[in-house]
């Protein structure tokens, strides 16, 4: 029952990395979103002090975090993938680059699981602060024996959000 906010736009980082790289040259260019994220921190925890767990989506992005969160937690995630915000600019250069979003590097950004009477109250502290402006409540724990994520999608279908089959994506930093 636990949410699962994000305090912005995912895969930023990660996209300007690769595109400048690999000399994309994307109609509408990405920036990092490197931050230090102190300050939202203690805007959050003087909002909701039982903050049940902070953490940086940077190596294998959202997806492998969670993973890691549900395995180390013992529980799954259930997602909404219209509530995860993507800047379209990401969007499509996942589509050209052929990534999910999902898995690609961010920095910048923090996942928070919170008490679920805590939710709205720390997302609108979240909004207030300038590296939280794109913040949004994007899942929630539940009781799952097998620990899995899954994203219930746009077409209300779930499919389950693992961790990466193949190759992991290359470091960028």
């Amino acid at each position: 029952g636990d949410l699962v906010l994000i305090n912005g736009s995912i895969g930023d980082h990660g996209i300007a990395v690769m595109s400048s790289r690999d000399n994309l040259h994307l109609a509408t260019p990405v920036t990092s979103d490197s931050a230090a994220l102190h300050t939202l921190v203690a805007d959050m925890i003087a909002t909701a002090p039982g903050i049940r767990c902070l953490r940086d989506p940077t190596r294998g992005g959202l997806a492998a975090t969670l993973n890691e969160l549900a395995q180390q937690s013992a529980v799954g995630f259930t997602l909404r993938e219209a509530a995860i915000p993507i800047k379209p600019a990401v969007k499509a250069a996942c589509e050209i680059i052929g990534l999910d979003p999902l898995y690609v590097a961010n920095e910048g950004k923090l996942i928070c699981i919170c008490d679920p009477a805590d939710g709205e109250r720390l997302l609108t502290a979240m909004k207030n602060h300038p590296l939280g402006r794109d913040a949004a409540i994007i899942g929630e724990g539940v009781e799952d024996p097998h620990n899995t994520v899954q994203m219930q999608t746009v077409f209300n279908s779930h499919r389950i959000v693992g961790w990466l089959a193949a190759e992991p994506l290359p470091r960028i930093c």
